[in-house]
């Protein structure tokens, strides 16, 4: 539980990481030699500090003395100050400004709602590179004052913030590759679009638990906007329709999806949820956390026999479907097949218009007006 009352960052160093209450010699910067501060000054004569701080809970309001953090603290490279009573950006910036080699910094439930931030103090962040602002109400305002001035940053953490729109900044930043906006309350894919246009270096997007009903851009519009994405976590999201899925094929370096609790998916069985969509995904190698070797060619057959069961106005636009285990190999024009039997290595999978044959024991459909003919 955090203390109540209003201690300084100094303050709270000294007592954790005195050599009473933390006597023992962990790695690098323990056993730190600094000298006495100032009469009436917290800070000892010897601390083991650690390089990763860890500061959760511990009723920090102020920074304290800065030439006492800038002669304790100058090796530490990760500080954690969630769950504190930081509501001034200048205090913090206080901290941060001097600790030299500071790369991560966590301010996680720490109310800075209605804190602002000048350019100045913005500026003594430009070395971090991990950044966790979760439950904080940050504005869009702040992070915009704050990003210029964070030429570094990788990741950027802003959970449960109560977001329902993305104010758009004039410039992009391509230095970050991971964005966690989990715990919100997004709804429309126009401000994930804003997204993509603000940060095209993204490698990771977290959307979990947002009420994101659909994904509107096109599949040539998804492509541009995020070039670089490799995974992208939709769990909990209210997306209805497998267009939405078939879309996720657009990022042209997707290798993982996470898909759990979506609203479309909620009347499959866990077979069906997961062997539809990997044979709608064909670039992944994970969904949901767990790998797709060795699966995809089962699932590629399973939604085959499962969509000849299925209503016309029931079936997917275009799906490209290739069996690989079989040393059978018959040509046919390349847009004109649907669904071969299982001993064909090539499967091309279109709109379904006309039924063409059955003789093989599966439906075989056709589009335009090429027929293959198989021996």
């Amino acid at each position: 539980m955090s203390d109540t009352r209003g201690r300084s960052f100094v303050e709270v160093i000294c007592e954790k990481y005195s050599p009473d209450n933390f006597p023992y010699r962990r790695g690098m910067g323990i056993g730190i030699q600094i000298s006495s501060g100032p009469q009436g000054s917290p800070v000892k004569a010897r601390l083991n500090l650690p390089a990763i701080l860890v500061l959760d809970g511990c009723g920090i309001n102020t920074a304290g003395e800065e030439s006492d953090i800038a002669a304790i603290c100058s090796h530490v490279c990760e500080l954690d100050l969630s769950n504190n009573n930081l509501q001034d950006w200048y205090e913090i910036s206080k901290i941060v400004s001097n600790l030299a080699n500071l790369t991560f910094l966590n301010l996680t439930s720490n109310s800075l709602t209605g804190a602002t931030l000048d350019s100045t103090y913005a500026a003594s962040f430009s070395r971090i590179q991990r950044l966790v602002l979760n439950n904080t109400k940050i504005s869009w305002e702040i992070i915009h004052t704050f990003l210029p001035e964070l030429p570094r940053l990788e990741e950027l953490f802003l959970c449960l913030n109560d977001y329902r729109t993305v104010l758009l900044s004039p410039c992009s930043y391509p230095s970050l590759r991971l964005l966690h906006i989990t715990d919100n309350n997004l709804t429309d894919w126009a401000e994930l679009h804003k997204l993509g246009q603000m940060f095209p270096g993204l490698d990771t997007l977290i959307l979990a638990n947002n009420p994101l009903s659909s994904i509107a851009d096109s599949q040539a519009t998804l492509a541009r906007l995020f070039p670089n994405l490799r995974s992208i976590n939709l769990h909990n999201s209210g997306l209805s329709s497998w267009d939405d899925i078939d879309k996720l094929k657009a990022f042209p370096k997707l290798e993982e999806v996470r898909l759990l609790g979506i609203s479309l998916l909620q009347n499959y069985s866990e077979e069906e949820r997961r062997k539809l969509v990997i044979a709608r995904l064909p670039s992944i190698i994970l969904l949901n956390g767990s790998k797709v070797a060795g699966e995809r060619i089962d699932a590629e057959r399973f939604f085959i026999r499962y969509y000849i069961k299925q209503p016309d106005d029931d079936l997917p636009e275009r799906q490209v479907i290739q069996i690989k285990d079989s040393a059978h190999c018959h040509p046919f024009p390349t847009t004109s097949t649907l669904l071969l039997p299982c001993c064909f290595k090539v499967y091309l999978f279109i709109r379904l218009k006309n039924i063409i044959s059955n003789e093989y024991g599966l439906t075989i459909y056709v589009f335009e007006e090429n027929i293959a003919n198989f021996s």
